[in-house]
């Protein structure tokens, strides 16, 4: 079936804007009819809607009373339809610190249900981030203590057996683990290794890197900072020009010229955003659970109630993008592509998902001038 589109203004595979219309046949792309490009102060200016990829959340815990470490059926249906309906059409939820028998019932219901293909309506489920056991209890921020680990890298292939090889990174705390030079290599085409709540110094860091580490997850949070003197993971993970970063845009968790800093010394190709939303995303302020820990939400800061550590987000990654571009003042452009083409080149399916192109799957969203959600398709269906 073949559907041909009004004109719009698309944000394509090239980061520009254009003025286009489309056709979708089968569930992808199959032409853009392009007019001409528009630079981004056009683009804001000219009366047609955006037309935006389908964003890809690779790091986030729950919404709508619900975490993904619940491993109940009703929570993956509530975290992906939830995304799905706000814009976010791939998902790779990520897993809290705890027990290990209760992370591999949660890692094979994913595995289930990942096998169980597209439902239109709920965004599809094509990775797991693991951030712990195995991070650093000095860095653990809202972590729970109890059950954090050391490197184990039978228990490593056990979690990745259990996800069918669904799990896509794994977190370590390097300085934890001396031999980290030795089983990250190790590890490599299984599965990729990031830098996770830890307290490793510059060497330490750019070593696991060198090692094969290739992701920094949220960066600037739960790890050592940038200093002249000291430049920590921050200062590793900017050196190392093949290595992704998160970064948690939701006004939160990183200052607004801490984010345009990032940008800036990572280049518009390695940035992730990311939400790292707890199940308090969408619901009123309270009480909730966060891995047999109370966090309390109180507008948009989630923090532990033990000590008042800075919890996850109470944003999805839609909301997140709008924050970096209205109040941090990140281009257009460059949100689009840390929340779309970046996070699925860095899970590997940016030959499906992830930008507007041809034989790509046709998940978008329509959006005003304001960003104002309008619709969102997914594999070509009005979703809403």
């Amino acid at each position: 079936m073949e559907n041909k589109m009004e004109k719009y203004c698309i944000f394509t595979e090239e980061k520009k804007f254009t003025l286009a219309s489309l056709e979708v046949k089968d569930g992808r792309f199959s032409a853009i009819h392009k007019e001409r490009e528009l630079s981004e102060e056009e683009a804001f200016s000219c009366p047609e809607d955006f037309l935006l990829p389908g964003l890809i959340d690779i790091h986030f815990h729950g919404c709508l009373g619900e975490d993904f470490c619940d491993g109940t059926r009703k929570a993956m249906q509530t975290l992906a339809k939830y995304e799905a309906e706000h814009g976010i059409t791939v998902i790779c939820p990520a897993t809290l610190t705890l027990a290990v028998e209760d992370l591999e019932k949660v890692l094979s219901l994913a595995k289930e249900y990942h096998e169980e293909g597209l439902k239109i309506g709920e965004a599809r489920l094509l990775g797991i981030n693991m951030e712990g056991p195995f991070i650093s209890p000095v860095k653990k921020g809202a972590q729970n203590p109890n059950y954090i680990l050391k490197w184990d890298e039978k228990l490593a292939e056990r979690f990745l057996h259990c996800s069918g090889g669904l799990v896509k990174y794994m977190g370590l705390a390097p300085e934890e683990n001396p031999d980290f030079q030795r089983f990250i290599p190790k590890m490599r085409g299984k599965v990729k290794i990031s830098l996770a709540h830890t307290n490793a110094d510059f060497p330490t860091a750019l070593k696991a890197y060198q090692a094969g580490a290739s992701h920094a997850v949220h960066l600037f949070n739960a790890m050592t900072g940038l200093d002249h003197r000291n430049p920590g993971v921050v200062g590793a993970t900017i050196e190392e020009k093949e290595v992704f970063a998160e970064l948690i845009t939701d006004g939160i968790h990183v200052h607004p010229a801490m984010v345009r800093l990032a940008f800036e010394a990572l280049g518009e190709d390695r940035v992730i955003l990311i939400s790292d939303s707890l199940r308090s995303t969408g619901m009123p302020d309270g009480l909730y659970d966060l891995g047999g820990q109370e966090v309390e939400k109180k507008g948009k800061h989630c923090t532990l109630t033990s000590n008042g550590a800075l919890a996850g987000s109470v944003s999805n990654v839609y909301d997140c993008l709008c924050t970096a571009v209205k109040e941090m003042k990140i281009p257009l452009r460059k949100a689009i592509t840390a929340a779309s083409l970046n996070p699925a080149r860095s899970l590997g399916i940016e030959k499906d998902y992830g930008s507007i192109t041809v034989g790509k799957q046709a998940d978008y969203l329509i959006v005003d001038k304001d960003l104002k959600q309008k619709a969102v398709y997914q594999a070509g269906k009005k979703i809403i």
